[in-house]
């Protein structure tokens, strides 16, 4: 029933029930006028028109009442629920917490998540270790090594299969047993770099700047462009303990320290003049260590002309690095072991020169131009020492010096010997034309 049935419905009881007290038959209802006498409704029946269970129309004059109503206490005007007993059990899906229901959305966000299908893996990107941090020596593992497999530590022996490649894909060396000692500068950088990261049995890709490969002199052999940068592919294959020079035979002495100069050569070749220093030191130290092994008189000397070789060129290198005090130790090992030999004499007589030390270079840059009168070079050295001496001496000492240092065959004549004799003291023309 409406609110508007309600209503009629409790106006007619109330007018009802004050009929009954007014005094029965005969009374007037002011709005409905005179009442039929008639028995007293029972007020349980007069109850029944609060609440109707069905929608009805309103009792008139004279109309008998409605019978059949029952109370219904409690009872809302709403429709009963729908039996869900035959539904499946509802699943739980968690209580949101406070911050996330105070969110916009964030019931509709939780429910699209738990919908929506999860993506599809991206494929893992090729994975390449910066070896340096600077991009320009890279690594990425081909073939991994066998399971339980170590990697090589430095001093030991590696054996590698190589293939080198320009970055245009031009194959220019494969060598398919590759032997150096991991960490003497036997190779390149870019092997001995990245060889130490690979496990044995695993194959890599490497890719390196011109500056750890062959540099700006590129290479003869192989043939190498300057400024090239490379893709190695790497095998490793076998690491094994260097061997123990004491142990070495004086021809295993002998092999070892000539591959180690000619790396040293190699580098020099390429100006990279320290690690042309570290090979030749390398060589000097197989050739100096102790040994408990017999050698013969042979095998002795074979070793010291070798090691005189790799003292000088050591001096070289240390040279170009302007290392003058080391360059003046090792031209001074030389002339010990051979004391005319004519680069050690000249080498240590421009190294003394170049310190300002004259009075102990003319002496040695003479004897140097005793030895090989015809060397030039060491001839105009003699010569600009004089001077360098004659500054804190005479000039006619200077002039004396390099008269006596020249042959009498040589010296100039005439109008043209003032020039002439300073041209031999490293001055060159008085005048250019």
């Amino acid at each position: 029933m409406g609110a508007r049935g309600r209503g009629c419905a409790s106006e007619a009881v109330s007018r009802g029930a004050a009929a009954a007290a007014g005094g029965g038959e005969g009374a007037q209802d002011p709005e409905w006028g005179p009442r039929a006498a008639g028995p007293v409704p029972d007020p349980s029946s007069m109850a029944s028109w609060a609440e109707p269970s069905e929608p009805a129309a309103l009792r008139l004059p004279g109309a008998p009442l409605l019978e059949g109503f029952e109370v219904l206490d409690g009872v809302d005007d709403t429709e009963e629920e729908d039996d869900l007993s035959g539904l499946p059990p509802l699943e739980d899906m968690g209580q949101p917490t406070v911050e996330e229901a105070e969110q916009p959305g964030a019931l509709a966000r939780e429910f699209l998540a738990a919908t929506e299908p999860e993506p599809a893996p991206a494929p893992a990107p090729e994975e390449w270790l910066d070896i340096l941090g600077n991009g320009l020596l890279r690594m990425k593992t081909l073939v991994p090594g066998p399971k339980g497999s170590s990697r090589p530590l430095k001093g030991q022996v590696v054996t590698v299969h190589l293939q080198m490649s320009l970055e245009n894909g031009t194959r220019v060396q494969e060598e398919p047993e590759l032997a150096f000692t991991l960490g003497d500068c036997d190779v390149i950088q870019a092997l001995d770099l990245s060889v130490p990261l690979m496990d044995v049995g695993e194959t890599a890709m490497v890719t390196a700047d011109s500056k750890y490969c062959y540099g700006p002199q590129g290479s003869r052999s192989p043939y190498i462009p300057p400024h090239a940068a490379l893709c190695l592919e790497v095998t490793l294959k076998t690491a094994e303990d260097g061997p123990d020079l004491e142990m070495l035979s004086g021809q295993e002495r002998v092999a070892l320290a000539n591959r180690k100069r000619e790396c040293g050569n190699a580098h020099y070749q390429r100006a990279d003049f320290v690690l042309a220093a570290n090979s030749y030191d390398l060589a000097i130290k197989a050739i100096t260590s102790n040994t408990k092994v017999d050698m013969t008189c042979e095998e002795e000397e074979e070793l010291l002309q070798l090691k005189v070789k790799c003292l000088n060129n050591l001096a070289a290198s240390q040279l170009k690095l302007d290392h003058y005090r080391a360059a003046l130790r090792s031209c001074s090992q030389v002339l010990e072991h051979q004391p005319d030999n004519i680069k050690a004499l000249f080498r240590k007589g421009k190294v003394l020169a170049q310190q300002g030390e004259y009075s102990e270079a003319i002496p040695i840059l003479r004897a140097a131009l005793k030895l090989e009168p015809s060397n030039k070079v060491s001839r105009t050295r003699l010569g600009r020492a004089g001077l360098g001496w004659a500054g804190l001496a005479s000039p006619c000492s200077c002039l004396l010096l390099v008269i006596i240092a020249v042959p009498s065959s040589d010296l100039p004549t005439g109008e043209t010997a003032a020039p002439a004799l300073l041209e031999l003291m490293g001055i060159g023309r008085t005048t250019e034309s």
